[in-house]
């Protein structure tokens, strides 16, 4: 068993093409001795966005807080903010965007372990 306490990680910045104001934390993962899934937690700047990416795996995301859009592979947004689930497929691809001036937009992000 493994107790996780997000105000006490280090919140890393992502540092890959295209993404503007990203920082990772990673509550739980294959080093901690998941069997299937790692879950990471992403925080999103005013203004930041992810990379406009996709990738072989499906991942699961809960927003938990603060508002956004998720803009799909024809360039659609579509709203996302606290309390929605969202299941991105393998090879669909995303991106996330905070279009707040002040607040971040902070969400769960669980991946396949192998991913992680």
């Amino acid at each position: 068993m493994r107790i996780s306490r997000l105000d006490k990680m280090e919140k890393i910045k992502v540092n890959m093409e295209g993404a503007k104001e990203v920082y990772k934390q990673v509550p739980i993962s294959k080093q901690d001795g998941s069997p299937h899934f790692s879950f990471r937690v992403f925080t999103i700047g005013p203004n930041g966005h992810t990379p406009f990416h996709q990738h072989p795996f499906e991942h699961l995301n809960y927003m938990i807080e603060g508002q956004g859009c998720l803009v799909d592979e024809n360039g659609r947004e579509h709203e996302v903010k606290k309390g929605d689930f969202v299941l991105v497929l393998p090879n669909e691809k995303h991106q996330y965007k905070n279009k707040l001036p002040k607040d971040p937009l902070i969400m769960i992000c669980a991946v396949p372990k192998e991913y992680e």
